[in-house]
């Protein structure tokens, strides 16, 4: 897992609404999108290595901020809708622009950033201020020229995509076909095009005729990355079900159901509650997901069902903690997941500001902090270690002292370099391994 650099972002000093509520490398990497509880879009720019600084490659610098979703009020259910973006997804980049989707509770939004660094001078029509000129003084003909000016990253809303959901979003998707996309909230997931902004397809519902007799709740949903046909989606319950579009217009019916069967020794009052599947992504290579619960991460292969290839403990020094993490509200939060560029090192977060790596091949993993006592420039990461029992090492951590307020939710890893972008509350920390080149 190496030993990574790191810089610390601080996006604010309003502390509520700066909580971060969603991180997004776009496809190259290069730019960083971050969203928070006030409806504010971050985005970040990947600086290009220079010949005097070396060490300044990988440093990511604010491109452009700007407001996506304001707070609302659903006036027929007397509710507020938050501005809290829950999720930005980068599209494929068609030309010199950027696009993303960025949504809240109830409405996703097509944003379109773009560069200006030249503006056209020697209009014959109108002066420099834009104000029309007296025809009667226009004696001659003059062709405008392009003049350079300062850089200006413009961002334009370009599609509102609203009214499509009863229930919060709590996932969005973007196709391999590049021309649509998926919503998701907790009953019903919806098909979209990006061209399209007034009507959408319900591709999957279970909500049930009666609500008495809901089980069950949609957690997760994403796209296969290469078979634009192929979706899944995680519940509440701990399943996977994975879709198959071509088979029928409703995906009521799912092709695969991955679920584990559970252990009746370990079976408790939590059991359901932990086995909620809180995050679901599929490999780069899309022949294996990873899903995230309240204490492991697993690694489903797409041709076995019957149970994960692989499970990871992330914090299981907290099953004896469960009862007053259910008190403080703490058993339902919901961690991220994320895969590195080969697929081969799997990373999630944890409390205390701590967040875990897997190395899939060798088996190792380790536990690291994201702080700002450790947060200068090229500073090396000390692995962390929690302890249960009397004996302490130095520098462990007794179970007993972890910060429950300090969690790393929303992760992601940059899709070619080992750069991953981590949000503990308000702050962004990004963290580079500088000294191992190859992806473990």
């Amino acid at each position: 897992c190496g030993r990574p650099g790191h810089a610390l972002l601080s996006l604010s000093p309003h502390p509520t609404a700066d909580i971060i509520s969603t991180v997004e490398f776009n496809h190259t990497g290069e730019l960083l999108a971050t969203g928070d509880k006030g409806g504010r879009v971050v985005i970040f720019q990947r600086e290009p290595e220079s010949k005097t600084a070396p060490h300044s490659q990988g440093e990511y610098d604010v491109y452009s901020t700007f407001q996506s979703h304001e707070p609302e009020f659903d006036y027929l259910k007397s509710l507020e809708i938050e501005e809290k973006i829950n999720k930005i997804k980068w599209l494929p980049q068609q030309n010199a622009a950027h696009s993303l989707l960025s949504t809240n509770d109830k409405t996703i939004k097509l944003w379109k950033i773009t560069e200006r660094d030249k503006r056209p001078e020697g209009y014959n029509l109108k002066d420099e201020e834009g104000k029309l000129k007296d025809l009667s003084t226009v004696t001659s003909l003059q062709v405008p020229v392009l003049k350079p000016m300062d850089l200006m990253v413009e961002v334009s809303p370009r599609r509102v995509f609203a009214n499509g959901h009863t229930y919060h979003i709590n996932s969005i998707s973007v196709n391999s076909d590049c021309e649509t996309y998926m919503s998701a909230d907790d009953l019903r997931i919806n098909l979209w095009h990006l061209a399209i902004t007034d009507r959408s397809f319900n591709i999957v519902d279970i909500k049930p005729a009666n609500m008495e007799d809901l089980t069950e709740v949609i957690t997760a949903s994403e796209f296969h990355p290469h078979h634009c046909n192929l979706f899944v989606y995680s519940s509440s319950k701990g399943s996977l079900r994975l879709c198959d579009m071509r088979a029928a217009a409703l995906c009521d019916k799912h092709s695969k159901l991955f679920e584990e069967p559970e252990d009746p020794s370990n079976r408790s009052f939590f059991s359901e509650i932990i086995s909620s599947v809180s995050d679901v992504k599929f490999s780069h290579s899309g022949r294996y997901m990873l899903t995230r619960d309240y204490l492991t991460v697993k690694v489903w292969d797409l041709n076995m069902e019957a149970r994960p290839i692989e499970t990871y403990q992330v914090h299981d020094y907290l099953r004896s903690k469960l009862c007053s993490l259910y008190e403080n509200d703490c058993i339902f939060d919901k961690f991220e997941c994320a895969w590195n560029g080969s697929d081969s090192v799997i990373m999630t977060g944890a409390y205390n500001n701590f967040f875990r790596m897997f190395d899939r091949n060798t088996k190792r993993d380790v536990t690291l902090e994201a702080s700002r006592e450790s947060s200068k420039p090229r500073a090396v990461l000390k692995p962390r270690r929690v302890c249960v029992g009397g004996k302490r090492r130095r520098d462990d951590i007794s179970v007993d002292s972890l910060d429950f307020t300090k969690k790393i939710l929303h992760t992601a890893w940059h899709p070619a370099e080992n750069i991953i972008a981590i949000a503990a509350t308000n702050n962004l920390y990004i963290f580079q391994d500088k000294v191992n080149s190859d992806m473990h």
